[in-house]
């Protein structure tokens, strides 16, 4: 039986075509001879993902994404097709996060195991998830950030606003006023200070002499601190005794006696009693220097005439 050229050289096509459509498959990394599942996961958004990118299971590829395509039924959603090497288990509550693999912006789906006992099969959906990227990492970092600033360029406005109201022409005027005012304290404590430094390098002598007499004086205290101490105790002495001599209530006899005097003087002024009719009556100063008169006439009368008064018997 002769097999005749054409079939040879189709028979040659198909094995070539079908090396070559393995060969493609594999550098895609869809293997037809070993098992492989299709999985779905949902996403409102893929941040950059296209297909014939890897899938990842704990950093180990087993995979790559088959097919990106929006949901006819929720034009929103995009529905990605994940294509998964080998029988590794997949619990069906598995994430499918998308996430950045290097800081150029690769992207990558990580298959996150989930914890059930149930595993995905072939055609599930597992859930979805998508990591933020940089920029939006760093636009969720600096926000706090932007906001603090507004809010501090605010406040600065209003205080330079405030600073703006208060340094007025007056207020500015009263300020360099006050400026002024305290260099020239600042000279007077300087003129001041040279003073006293002046008077204590001319006083220096006078100063060592004064110390040297305090010093002196000291000593002297020091040495008679016994005597001191007698003085002091002496002193405590008097003031126990002046204690004891009842002097407040001496006082308050000698002012008691004093009111007593200032009575009877009243009293004398006012020519009550024999001595204030003495003093203040005159027809008894009369009567006195006529008695006395009278008196003077009578002892004159008798010197001259004894003969009247006296008489003389002789036995």
């Amino acid at each position: 039986m002769v097999i005749r050229k054409e079939i040879k050289v189709g028979v040659i096509f198909v094995i070539a075509l079908a090396i070559l459509i393995w060969g493609l498959m594999y550098l895609k990394g869809l293997e037809l001879l070993k098992a492989n599942r299709t999985f779905f996961a949902v996403y409102d958004h893929v941040n950059g993902l296209v297909a014939a990118n890897p899938i990842s299971i704990k950093g180990l590829q087993v995979g790559q994404v088959k097919n990106l395509y929006f949901d006819k039924k929720n034009p929103q959603k995009i529905i990605v097709e994940l294509y998964i090497l080998g029988d590794y288990p997949i619990p069906v509550n598995s994430h499918a996060r998308i996430f950045s693999s290097s800081l150029l912006g690769a992207k990558e789906v990580e298959i996150v195991p989930g914890d059930s006992k149930i595993l995905a099969k072939d055609g599930d959906t597992l859930e979805s998830s998508t990591e933020a990227t940089l920029g939006e990492e760093v636009n969720k970092q600096l926000l706090p950030l932007k906001r603090k600033a507004e809010n501090l360029i605010s406040s600065i406005d209003s205080i330079a606003v405030i600073v703006q109201e208060v340094l007025n022409k007056n207020t500015r005027a009263n300020l360099v006023m006050a400026i002024e005012h305290v260099k020239q304290t600042l000279e007077n404590i300087a003129h001041t200070t040279h003073n006293l430094d002046t008077l204590m390098g001319s006083q220096r002598n006078n100063l060592a002499e004064i110390i040297t007499n305090v010093e002196s004086i000291s000593n002297n205290l020091k040495k008679n601190n016994d005597k001191v101490t007698n003085i002091l105790t002496n002193f405590s002495n008097i003031s126990d005794s002046l204690a004891k001599a009842r002097i407040p209530y001496t006082f308050a006899q000698v002012n008691k006696a004093i009111t007593n005097l200032d009575s009877a003087l009243q009293k004398i002024n006012r020519g009550q009693g024999t001595i204030g009719q003495l003093i203040n009556n005159d027809t008894l100063y009369k009567e006195l220097e006529k008695a006395a008169r009278d008196l003077n006439l009578l002892l004159e009368d008798i010197k001259t005439n004894p003969g009247r008064y006296v008489k003389v018997s002789v036995f």
